[in-house]
């Protein structure tokens, strides 16, 4: 299917998203994020680099949380470089997220786009892959805050943010052992499960009012860092990229009058598998 040209020349400063664009199903309007602000956790690395980069490509005005400063500080150039939105730098440590620092970027949201279209889970911590029996109870314990105690916070804390938009979206980067667990992933596994559970318990008690959407999505291997931790022998050649999986993180984004071409529809609390969706919107 041939795109517009609208859509079709929008990338061209972004080769390795344009590559893909090519054969995407759903036609983004180049400004199919005008006017949004979406936070985006883990922002300085692999998936959540490119999905704030993506943003910031169609338009919206990105909140670029990470741990690594000077990571974020490459991206924050990269969206100021090469768009015209106003990308803005959070250098948090989820493991130390506490109330007063999620108030904090609350209040600075507020005061800076008044509202918060759209937040986007990817930060993790893997922690040890060793047998339950031998895992480091400290460990343990940073990994649960990241990857869950830090989204509850932050979905918390951001909430009325999220429920003054029109149309906000709430994006849980999930994983396959968060569905199905496997022998030796330990805390990354468990906190995985508790965050598709996060994801269903937050999807429900909004869909009523049905101004936010709320998903979770696996992307499955994915050429990271975090899976060459995980697996440091497996040839990355072999995986997708995170740009691979930008269609369906932006087709979650967007409000349907700025898509269209062969749309598939999402239900709230919709549990997603990335390389499925895509095979299947094919």
């Amino acid at each position: 299917m041939t795109q517009t040209n609208e859509t079709a020349n929008n990338l061209n400063h972004y080769p390795g998203l344009a590559a893909k664009q090519s054969s995407w199903q759903h036609h983004f309007q180049s400004d199919a994020l005008q006017g949004k602000t979406i936070l985006v956790t883990g922002a300085g690395d692999g998936i959540g680099c490119t999905t704030a980069k993506t943003y910031a490509s169609f338009g919206a005005n990105v909140i670029l949380l990470g741990r690594t400063r000077s990571k974020l500080e490459v991206v924050f150039d990269w969206i100021e470089a090469h768009t015209k939105t106003t990308p803005v730098i959070v250098p948090c440590d989820l493991a130390n997220l506490d109330s007063e620092t999620v108030e904090n970027l609350a209040n600075s949201i507020a005061d800076s786009f008044g509202q918060l279209d759209g937040l986007v889970h990817n930060a993790s911590r893997l922690g040890p892959k060793v047998p339950i029996a031998h895992y480091p109870a400290d460990e343990w314990q940073k990994v649960m805050q990241t990857n869950v105690n830090a989204v509850f916070m932050l979905n918390k804390g951001l909430f009325e943010l999220l429920d003054k938009s029109e149309n906000a979206c709430v994006i849980h980067t999930s994983s396959s052992v968060g569905r199905e667990a496997r022998a030796y992933w330990g805390a990354y596994a468990a906190s995985k499960f508790a965050l598709e559970g996060l994801s269903q318990l937050f999807a429900d008690e909004t869909e009523n009012a049905g101004n936010i959407h709320v998903y979770s999505v696996n992307p499955g291997g994915t050429r990271t860092a975090m899976r060459k931790e995980a697996y440091p022998l497996e040839d990355p050649a072999i995986l997708p990229t995170p740009e691979d999986h930008m269609e369906l993180y932006l087709a979650l984004m967007c409000a349907s009058d700025r898509v269209s071409g062969n749309v598939v529809a999402f239900t709230t609390g919709q549990q997603l598998d990335a390389r499925n969706w895509l095979q299947s919107s094919s």
